[in-house]
């Protein structure tokens, strides 16, 4: 029986014959199958100091994708060839931290294992899930070096809370998974951290740019910069976008919004800065809950990251 209007299944989206959304261009893995980004969602955020249901990023963030065109106006350029593998969500536990860190980290090397991409996105979730992910990285691809995007250190004592989302980089630098010198802070806030945790920066010879620092320079100047110094010493560059280092005016579905921090366009620009360089593997994008938001304002910010990393 065919039906002239009435279209029972999935939910009817206009389509407009020259236009491409990007989450047309997303393809479910299997094996055997290649492309160049491969995406994973990392849907933990029970470790998270603040209330967050930043679990929920990973589908808000895929969905937001479907408002956006593949073709750059400012390029000249439609990215129709650029194809994403979605390798869906890693499993969690629902009350242990400790066996869904290692089910992250396990995902994570999976998802390597296939060598059916060049590059990857991970979403997160709140920041605790860098952990496991830059130290999957570290098994499988060396040295790491990191960009860390974030208003906070997260170098918290581990004494007071376990892991949370404000513990990931000192977890990173007390295994061994990441070097102080291979770790690079920028957008960190004013007010917004304790004395010691600047100090165990300092101690661990991590590179910390303040929003003073941004304020007084050109934030991709300074991304170019710090990428051609990594690049002397690492044999793989992971981002961490913490979308938290935006302003509240520009992501207010952060758990810990605050004033005083980048501007979409600066976190767009110095993003994209950083992605061209073919020595970055990988980014993850955390802190995003879509129960804070307003009009997907921030998931729909992340997706536009996502972008800039992806379309060079």
């Amino acid at each position: 029986m065919s039906f002239r209007y009435l279209s029972p299944g999935p939910q009817r989206v206009f389509k407009d014959r020259f236009t491409t959304k990007v989450d047309e261009k997303k393809q479910w893995f299997e094996q055997g199958r290649t492309g160049e980004i491969g995406l994973l969602g990392l849907p933990y955020s029970k470790s998270s100091i603040s209330v967050s249901q930043a679990s929920e990023a990973p589908q808000s963030i895929r969905r937001a994708l479907g408002f956006y065109t593949t073709y750059s106006l400012e390029k000249d350029h439609d990215f129709t060839d650029v194809t994403m593998l979605d390798f869906g969500d890693a499993g969690v536990h629902p009350t242990d931290l400790e066996r869904t860190t290692k089910q992250l980290q396990e995902s994570v090397k999976e998802m390597l294992d296939a060598e059916a991409c060049s590059r990857y996105i991970l979403l997160g979730g709140d920041h605790g899930v860098s952990f496991p992910s830059i130290s999957a990285f570290h098994e499988r691809m060396g040295r790491v070096g990191v960009l860390q995007w974030d208003a906070h250190h997260d170098v918290r004592n581990t004494k007071d809370g376990g892991r949370t989302n404000g513990t990931p980089f000192r977890s990173l630098l007390e295994s061994g998974a990441l070097k102080g010198e291979d770790l690079v802070q920028i957008g960190i806030r004013d007010y917004s951290n304790a004395k010691e945790y600047g100090d165990y920066c300092a101690r661990q010879g991590v590179t910390v740019y303040t929003m003073a620092d941004v304020e007084a320079g050109d934030i991709t100047s300074i991304v170019k910069k710090e990428i051609q110094r990594l690049k002397q010493q690492v044999d793989v560059i992971y981002l961490s976008v913490d979308m938290d280092v935006v302003d509240q005016a520009f992501a207010p579905g952060c758990p810990a919004i605050g004033p005083g921090g980048l501007t979409s366009r600066e976190l767009l620009l110095s993003v994209q800065a950083a992605s061209c360089d073919p020595i970055v593997k990988a980014m993850d994008i955390v802190e995003v809950d879509p129960s804070k938001d307003f009009r997907d304002m921030t998931s729909r910010l992340a997706a536009h990251v996502m972008m800039r990393y992806m379309f060079q």
